[in-house]
Order: C-alpha cells, then sequence, then structure tokens
C-alpha cells in the first residue's frame, strides 16, 4: 500500500543560502536593512518572518521596488544543491512513500517562484502575495505566508490533499517556523531544523546540518522509513551519490551562573589541589 506524505519546506535559507530581504536591499543600495528589521523584531509588530512584507508597504526607501525587482532577486539567490533530484526523488517515492513537495514562505512569491523556476512548479509554492496598482507599486498585501499564516498554508494543503496530519512533515529554519513546528509536532508529524539555530531546535524533532537539499531525506528515512545509517549510505550510492561525512550528534545549550551564596562561599584555589602534595 502507498502511503502519501506531504513535506512543506520554507525557503530562505532552508533551500537557500541568501535571506531575499538582504538581497534586494543590497540591490537597491538600502544600507539599513538589519537595522530596521531588527527594530520590527523588538516592537513585535508584525509577524515574524514578514518584516520585509511591512517594509514593502510602508517604508519610504522600498517605495521604488517593482515587480521585476523581486523577480531578479530571485534569480540572484544561491539554491543549496540537489533540490531538483530531492523533489524527484520524493515524488517518485521511496520503499511505499510518496511525497508532495511544497514551499511555504515568508518572502514575496515573485522570488520564490523565480529562484525556483524550472524545479518546483508555481501551484506548488505559497509565498506572501502583493498588490500592485497601475504605476506598479505596491499597493496592498493580500496575504502573508508567516507565523500563524504558515500553520494556515500547511493546514490548507493537508485538507486538500486528504492527508492525516500524522503524515506531515515540515522543515525549516528560523524564528518564523516556530508556530508551525509546534503546529506539525502536535499532530504527530516530523518536523526537521536546517539550523542549529537554539530558538528552533529545541522545537524541532530533528535537526540536520547539510549544505546539499538532498541532508533532509536523512530524518525521513531514519524516522518515517525506519532505515538504518547503512541502508541510508546504500540508498543514496544506488542514485550516485555518496555521503562523505555523516557526524550524529546532540548539542546542549548550557549558560551557568554562580549563585549569590555560591559565590560567597566558595573554597579558596589551594584547597582545590589534589594528589600526594595536596594540603590534610
Amino acid at each position: 500500500m502507498v502511503r502519501h506524505c506531504l513535506l512543506v519546506s520554507d525557503f530562505d535559507q532552508t533551500l537557500s543560502f541568501n535571506d531575499a530581504g538582504l538581497l534586494l536591499a543590497e540591490m537597491l543600495g538600502i544600507d539599513d536593512f538589519a537595522e530596521k528589521t531588527a527594530g520590527l523584531s523588538q516592537l513585535h509588530l508584525v509577524q515574524e518572518g514578514a518584516e520585509l512584507t511591512y517594509l514593502l508597504r510602508h517604508d519610504p526607501a522600498f517605495r521604488v521596488v517593482r515587480r521585476e525587482h523581486l523577480v531578479e532577486v530571485g534569480r540572484r539567490v544561491r539554491l543549496k544543491r540537489n533540490i531538483a533530484r530531492a523533489v524527484e526523488l520524493l515524488r517518485d517515492g521511496i520503499d511505499g512513500y510518496t511525497f508532495d513537495f511544497y514551499v511555504v514562505s515568508a518572502a514575496p512569491v515573485e522570488v520564490v517562484c523565480s529562484a525556483l523556476e524550472g524545479i518546483v512548479a508555481p501551484d506548488h509554492i505559497i509565498g506572501t502575495r502583493l498588490g500592485w496598482d497601475p504605476s506598479g507599486e505596491v499597493s496592498h498585501i493580500e496575504s502573508v505566508s508567516a507565523g500563524y499564516g504558515k500553520v494556515k498554508a500547511v493546514d490548507d494543503l493537508r485538507a486538500r490533499l486528504g492527508i492525516s496530519r500524522d503524515r506531515i512533515v515540515y522543515v525549516g529554519d528560523g524564528s518564523s517556523d516556530l508556530h508551525v513546528m509546534l503546529h506539525v509536532n502536535r499532530g504527530d508529524g516530523l518536523t526537521i531544523a536546517v539550523s542549529e539555530s537554539r530558538t528552533i531546535a529545541q522545537i524541532a524533532q530533528r535537526t540536520i546540518v547539510a549544505d546539499d537539499a538532498l541532508g533532509v531525506l536523512v530524518p525521513i528515512l531514519e524516522d518515517l522509513l525506519g532505515y538504518d545509517s547503512m541502508q541510508i549510505r546504500n540508498l543514496f550510492e544506488e542514485r550516485g551519490l555518496l555521503i562523505q561525512d555523516w557526524e550524529k550528534g546532540r548539542t546542549d545549550w548550557l549558560t551557568i551562573r554562580e549563585t549569590p551564596d555560591d559565590a560567597g562561599a566558595r573554597e579558596p584555589p589551594e584547597a582545590l589541589v589534589t594528589g600526594p602534595d595536596a594540603p590534610a
């Protein structure tokens, strides 16, 4: 029996190495993009990941942006390797599992479609949609695929495709993916982080760090299909791919401070000497 699954991936720094907003700002000669987005994040004025959308609509420096600028940014995005091979392999199926692959991104849909042209069909890309007035300026925001917007996008896809919640895989890299990852976790789906960022690594069930899009297949093969490392290596080699370096690990983040009482009660350094010369 074929098991049908839904795999949803973020775009910026998940399938790419770049942030679309930063690329756009550099192209327009806007130097303070990082400060603008940091300020919006601290104010919690917009959903995490929707900072670029807010700037496109409200910041005077971004009023010059036209649709063709967003398409050009997409062409300049540096993608991770083997996205097309990963999509093809998932679509064709592995050991009785087939996957519908969709991209859900807070970036404008023009950017994502341009970057993934010929790799992912436009009807499999859900991005932020902007309205344009006759002059070519952004006139309004139709929808934003950030924060809870990603939750809605994934739920709509699941309902339309008729897939149960435990057969959803979500791949992301940052804080804009937290809400949707928590949502997928509650439905017994699989969440994969492609960043060691503390914020998201604590939420995602698995973390994989690779510069190749095929890397996300590893936790899918292990957690959904029950493959061991030798089976995974064999599957890759059958397709002309070699896993050259594979370091499994777990990362713990610690912050250790002395309490006021302990700090005042510490023994002097000489009391820590050990060995035959230690004081009685």
